[in-house]
């Protein structure tokens, strides 16, 4: 099964829907007239998850459906579990890791902060899952997620909770907490950590993203560990979008080079190779810029200028991830993907089986993808006053507040605090849920 194969395929639909919808009901709103500025001037340094910000610099997804983004490419989860061996496992995981954040890419809209029990299913028949997620705390904000295979073939799950800071001239996304990927054919299991977003010209100029960290997956089973290094933009450009890294035996020798873009293109090579190539790629970069005069303290202003050859493929590399191309509408609608496209979408036989704390469910996002900014505003003003309310409500009542389908719980592959999956969600039993829209 090869990425390349799932590209053209048909979304997929619950059992009994029609072809889902293929863009919004309207497109999104121009936020040229509006000035952030005047909000965010006295948050710098800030962690912004307590600061309101008007509706219209969000995109009409809430974080729990942006978060199922993640499951775009789960052909390589599908992929892992054809191979015998287990570097190769690696390979494919590694690469799932890389595309779960690929969807960020041109996505300068805020998705809306979940409410506090908030939920969102997804059931994809054509990429053989079903995804839950929970909003399971709001100060601070985690969400906590759990997918698995049909054939249960695979179980994938974490928790999220963004640490979002202000810095004068760019918002950066701290994606704290665990995500694991079981593959219970080879008894492995798999965890990493997802590098930081920065969204860049918040205040003025053309907003443009990166993404930058160390990324370290690791096999538990059998100790191999891919380190990988999301590359800062740098001076000139020329690193934005690079991705590269090793993979490791438990001993730490490198057993292969991985290196590409998050935003396009992922491939492998034998590290010798790598190295050498690197080697001589240093060297010419060095020589044109020996005579450049610049400063290495200011952030880029503009946008980088995308490298003319998108990612130079070194001779004998293997090619294991390529991003799906994004639809020719995408501009129009938030830059969503496809997949992105459809996550909102509410069909009537729907409202039958999901719960009434599903997402899809949410005023304040249905009235922003219709189009009516006014009405989403108001909205999602009314919202945050009733989640106000039924926190005071809660702390002066006896009975805490229980999460539903995920309690706290210890990690059991890296001993990390996480929120674990309790069942039962897919027996359809939603009585005495909390009514938070």
């Amino acid at each position: 099964m090869s990425g390349e194969d799932n590209h053209g395929n048909p979304p997929a639909q619950h059992k009994g829907l029609k072809k889902q919808r293929e863009s919004l009901p309207a497109p999104m709103f121009s936020r040229n007239d509006v000035s952030i500025w005047s909000i965010l001037k006295k948050c710098i340094g800030m962690e912004l998850s307590k600061i309101a910000m008007p509706v219209i610099f969000n995109e009409p997804l809430s974080f729990l459906q942006r978060l199922s983004e993640y499951m775009e490419h789960t052909y390589l989860i599908h992929q892992a579990n054809t191979m015998t061996d287990s570097v190769e496992r690696m390979k494919c995981v590694a690469a799932f890791a890389v595309s779960a954040v690929a969807s960020q890419w041109e996505r300068t809209g805020k998705p809306f902060n979940p409410l506090l029990g908030e939920t969102y299913e997804l059931i994809r028949e054509d990429l053989g899952f079903k995804w839950l997620s929970e909003q399971v705390s709001h100060h601070p904000p985690v969400s906590a997620f759990h997918a698995e295979g049909f054939k249960e073939d695979f179980v994938f799950h974490g928790t999220v909770y963004p640490k979002l800071k202000f810095w004068g001239k760019s918002i950066a996304a701290e994606p704290k907490g665990v995500i694991t990927l079981e593959l219970p054919k080879f008894n492995e299991a798999f965890t990493w950590t997802n590098p930081t977003c920065c969204v860049h010209n918040i205040i003025v100029g053309q907003l443009w993203i990166e993404q930058y960290g160390h990324v370290e997956v690791i096999n538990h089973r059998t100790g191999e560990r891919c380190c990988m290094t999301f590359k800062p933009c740098g001076l000139f450009g020329k690193e934005l979008h690079k991705v590269e890294g090793y993979i490791m035996d438990k001993s730490k020798k490198k057993v292969c080079a991985i290196y590409g873009k998050w935003t396009e293109c992922l491939y492998t090579v034998d590290p010798a190779t790598f190295d050498a190539h690197k080697k001589s790629d240093r060297k010419k970069t060095d020589d044109k810029t020996a005579n450049k005069q610049s400063s290495v303290d200011e952030e880029p202003e503009e946008i980088p200028l995308p490298d003319t050859e998108t990612v130079q493929v070194i001779p004998g590399s293997e090619l294991i991830w390529k991003i799906t191309p994004r639809p020719e509408n995408s501009a129009e609608f938030y830059a969503f993907s496809m997949f992105a496209m459809q996550l909102n979408e509410l069909e009537e036989n729907m409202e039958q089986f999901i719960p009434n704390t599903d997402s899809r469910f949410r005023p304040d996002i249905r009235a922003m993808e219709n189009g009516d900014i006014d009405q989403a505003s108001a909205e999602k003003i009314r919202l945050e006053e009733k989640q106000r309310a039924a926190r005071k409500s809660h702390s002066k009542s006896t009975k805490d507040w229980r999460t539903r389908w995920f309690q706290q719980g210890i990690n059991p592959y890296n001993k990390a605090q996480d929120w674990l999956y309790m069942k039962n969600y897919w027996d359809r039993n939603y009585s005495q849920l909390p009514d938070i829209y």
